[in-house]
């Protein structure tokens, strides 16, 4: 088991940590279940669905990384195909407060970059902020996606949003984790570049078209790719380089252990986030960091 496991798991109910430690113990365990894992889990402790996502939050939240803020929030991500997934908050010493990732970016996140294609509900344990509120009302879930919080009644992200702004209002009709292939191509050697082209090739940027992605090659050599996440009001965007850190953390690698970076991004395109990608990584010790475009 991971060691930033190991206190809250302690906590937990002893029917819920027997059901839950063949998975803990994998060596390959990256903070998520599939949903074949969820229904034995949920058997073996009796817990439903709600009731066991609750109980699953501090181990979310134990994948949170708060050098700045000490504050640990935990989310599960539940998704159409009957997959969980673990995200928490992230923060990077040195870097701006703006690189900094909530929980429930994490989160959805981290399911769209497993395949997962819709989220049914997102259960985390303190109240969305108004960024996190925003981020999901991109998601092609809609204001119909669950919201769950402890001691409170579930509310849909409607609930939480009233009177929203999003893609309709633009005329957008391309969603966050609709399936896309934008169809980018350039001759790469290096198969880091090639993660990254990848990558952009699935991004989400309807607004600017400035697509974009980031693979990371960590020190034990293992590569962990992130695709840009637009929003319609622009800030709670989410940057190609936070994607890959997100997938880096929650698989259990360590992001301040990144041996070198590649960032795929058009060219020419009306914004780009070459300085903000080098910044950040420098801020965690990578500057062995290259640009290709297309």
């Amino acid at each position: 088991m991971h060691s930033r496991f190991h206190s809250a798991y302690s906590e937990l109910p002893a029917a819920l940590q027997s059901a839950l430690l063949p998975y803990l113990d994998a060596p390959d365990f990256a903070a998520m279940f599939k949903a074949e894992q969820i229904a034995a889990i949920k058997q073996q402790c009796g817990l439903d669905d709600d009731a066991l996502a609750f109980a699953l939050l501090p181990l979310a939240a134990a994948c949170s990384l708060t050098p700045i803020s000490h504050f640990h929030v935990g989310a599960v991500a539940r998704g159409v195909s009957g997959n969980w997934y673990f995200g928490g908050n992230m923060e990077f010493r040195g870097a701006p407060m703006q690189q900094t990732v909530h929980a429930e970016q994490c989160a959805v996140t981290h399911a769209w970059l497993r395949g997962e294609a819709k989220l049914v509900a997102v259960t985390v344990n303190y109240s969305p902020c108004g960024h996190c509120r925003q981020f999901m009302n991109e998601l092609n879930s809609g204001t119909e996606l669950e919201i769950h919080l402890p001691a409170r009644a579930t509310a849909t992200l409607g609930d939480y949003l009233p009177y929203s702004f999003g893609p309709k209002d633009l005329q957008i009709s391309e969603l966050l984790m609709d399936p896309v292939d934008h169809g980018f191509q350039l001759t790469l050697d290096d198969e880091l570049a090639k993660a990254a082209l990848d990558a952009a090739n699935r991004s989400h940027a309807p607004y600017s078209t400035a697509h974009s992605g980031v693979a990371l090659e960590a020190e034990d050599g293992k590569v962990y790719a992130g695709r840009y996440a637009e929003n319609a009001a622009f800030n709670p965007s989410l940057p190609p380089l936070q994607a890959a850190l997100i997938l880096m953390n929650v698989s259990g690698g360590d992001c301040q252990q990144i041996r070198r970076a590649v960032l795929a991004e058009a060219e020419g395109a009306i914004l780009t986030q070459w300085d903000a990608t080098r910044a950040t990584l420098a801020a965690l010790g990578c500057e062995a960091v290259q640009r290709v475009t297309f």
